[in-house]
């Protein structure tokens, strides 16, 4: 009888071994996410976002069109066409030229770069620096520059059609000859701005300052503000 216990309970002993290792295994072999570690954000939409997706939202592409993206970079004619630039650094660049339709520029730093003649029809350039960029010639139809920086920016001769400057930074921009119809100026700062034979219809000029601007020849120009 004590040999039948005996031999009960180790068979008992012995399943319970099995059972543990099966279990063991499976805990093991079972696969494991690391965890996220990018942090949270809060776009500019008050969307939030995080982990993967937020990384890749955030991130700019590091060659757009053939143009490896950096500062100084020589790309002249170079087809960008809805490039992802957010946050890139493109100060001193070459894109004489360049097509940028609704390329993301927002927050990119554009400072002493040469654009002129680009396509730039529909850019975000939102909270963009363009602080000293040549932008002669440059067409901006319907682009979004609202709270850029572009102080001592030369756009003579842009066509801003239905572009939305509001907010924007413009002291001492150049702005001889550009066309501003149906061009949003509300709040835009624009002191000692020259707008010497440019054209302004339909501008939306709410709270706008034009302190010392120069409008000599100006179609539509605010004098008397």
């Amino acid at each position: 009888m004590t040999g039948g216990w005996a031999d009960l309970n180790g068979r008992s002993v012995l399943a319970r071994s099995v059972m543990a290792a099966a279990l063991a295994f499976m805990v093991s072999a079972a696969p494991v996410r690391a965890a996220d570690p990018s942090p949270l954000a809060v776009t500019e939409s008050g969307e939030t976002t995080g982990g993967e997706a937020g990384t890749a939202d955030a991130a700019f592409d590091p060659v757009v069109g053939g143009c490896v993206i950096g500062p100084r970079v020589e790309c002249p004619g170079a087809d960008m066409r809805h490039g992802r630039l957010r946050d890139s650094d493109l100060a001193g660049a070459d894109l004489r030229g360049a097509n940028l339709a609704r390329a993301d520029l927002r927050h990119t730093n554009l400072r002493g770069a040469n654009l002129a003649g680009a396509n730039l029809d529909g850019a975000d350039l939102r909270l963009a620096f363009m602080q000293g960029a040549n932008l002669k010639g440059v067409t901006l139809r319907g682009a979004n520059l609202e709270f850029a920086r572009a102080s001592g920016a030369d756009l003579s001769g842009a066509d801003l059609t239905a572009a939305n400057l509001e907010m924007i930074r413009g002291d001492r921009m150049q702005l001889v000859g550009a066309r501003l119809v149906n061009t949003n100026l509300q709040e835009a700062k624009l002191y000692e701005a020259n707008l010497k034979d440019a054209v302004m219809e339909g501008t939306r000029n709410t709270y706008a300052i034009f302190q010392d601007a120069f409008m000599e020849g100006c179609r539509g120009c605010p004098f008397d503000w």
